[in-house]
């Protein structure tokens, strides 16, 4: 991994278009509408647990996609 590597993966990368930001928005009501019904149909548990804490991660390397690109 080169220095500039490390850097781009560890820098703040604002929404610099009206485009990203609602590209984001997008991918966080998806993650938050899918989290829902998972709520409605799973029983409590450290399944479903995992699976929204899953869906998070989705959201997070979704937005980090469309952050960090170029």
């Amino acid at each position: 991994m080169s220095p500039e590597d490390i850097e781009h993966r560890f820098a703040f990368h604002a929404a610099t278009t009206q485009e990203k930001r609602d590209a984001h928005t997008s991918v966080r009501q998806a993650c938050r509408r899918l989290a829902d019904q998972i709520n409605e149909l799973c029983p409590d548990g450290r399944e479903k647990s995992t699976a929204v804490t899953k869906l998070e991660e989705v959201m997070f390397w979704a937005n980090a996609a469309l952050a960090r690109q170029t």
